[in-house]
């Protein structure tokens, strides 16, 4: 890799995507502007004068004004945790009767949210704006995910795989370097194929990959292998092999390179 060529460096860790409830996946891959906009250009939300912002659950208007768009009540309790219970005025969803009343094939904001990206696929089939960007999230392997979920309840590893996404979605995309934190951590193994194949598409726009990894399926498709040991922590840290993925199965000094063996030449 030519440094000279690398225009950004970009980490994709772990951390949470937000660290409050209001933040979900459509909202940190801007996939919810694009449904707001459809929502503000529905017949009835024009005659009644709504524009998007009337959609979002983070401004007055179209949110439920008894727990400000949470969908939860926050109780304070002395000496013990707080405790969070289901707003009784819009039940959890958010917004107040009058946004809700306006539906797109039957479905109004609220039941969006809540639907999986899978479910949203389908449903959105015929926009491709909001298609298009939600096929990201397919593809990492998050297609089980609620488009609404709390971004407090998302793990790490799903949390760094809807980072992933939104880098996908992006109009340019290339000459970055990317640096990723086991991102395999919590896969099926079929959804580690599906995580492949986008980090490969990725090296094809024009980009670099730079991740750490324990997982043999990602390791035996990389360019190039730093196998650093021998053991972990305090007893790690030193270069044991390094090289193509056949160069680092013949290093006897590996532990990885002999898990490797076993893999390419079996």
């Amino acid at each position: 890799v030519d440094l000279g060529d690398i225009e950004r460096v970009i980490m994709i860790n772990q951390q949470p995507i937000g660290r409050t409830p209001r933040s979900n996946p459509v909202t940190y891959t801007g996939i919810f502007s694009f449904i707001r906009d459809l929502f503000a250009n529905l017949p009835e939300a024009r005659m009644r004068g709504y524009k998007p912002g009337r959609f979002s659950f983070n401004v007055k208007g179209g949110r439920c004004e008894a727990c400000e768009g949470n969908g939860m009540i926050k109780i304070e309790m002395h000496f013990l945790p707080d405790v969070y219970v289901t707003c009784d005025v819009c039940r959890g969803k958010r917004f107040n009767q009058d946004t809700l009343d306006v539906k797109y094939k039957d479905k109004n904001i609220a039941d969006i949210l809540d639907m999986t990206v899978n479910q949203a696929l389908q449903f959105f089939s015929n926009i491709p704006s909001i298609k298009s960007h939600l096929q990201m999230l397919y593809e990492v392997g998050l297609g089980y995910v609620h488009l609404g979920q709390s971004a407090t309840t998302l793990s790490g590893g799903e949390a760094q795989r809807i980072k992933l996404a939104r880098e996908l979605g992006k109009k340019v995309n290339s000459n970055t370097l990317y640096i990723l934190d086991e991102p395999t951590i919590g896969l099926h193994f079929a959804d580690i194929q599906k995580l492949l194949d986008v980090l490969i598409r990725l090296v094809d726009m024009g980009n670099t990959m730079v991740v750490i990894e324990h997982n043999l399926d990602i390791i035996k498709c990389a360019d190039y292998v730093i196998d650093l040991g021998p053991e972990g922590g305090s007893g790690g840290g030193r270069i044991i092999a390094s090289g193509t993925v056949e160069k680092v199965a013949q290093e006897g000094k590996s532990a990885t390179g002999q898990f490797l063996k076993k893999i390419i030449y079996a």
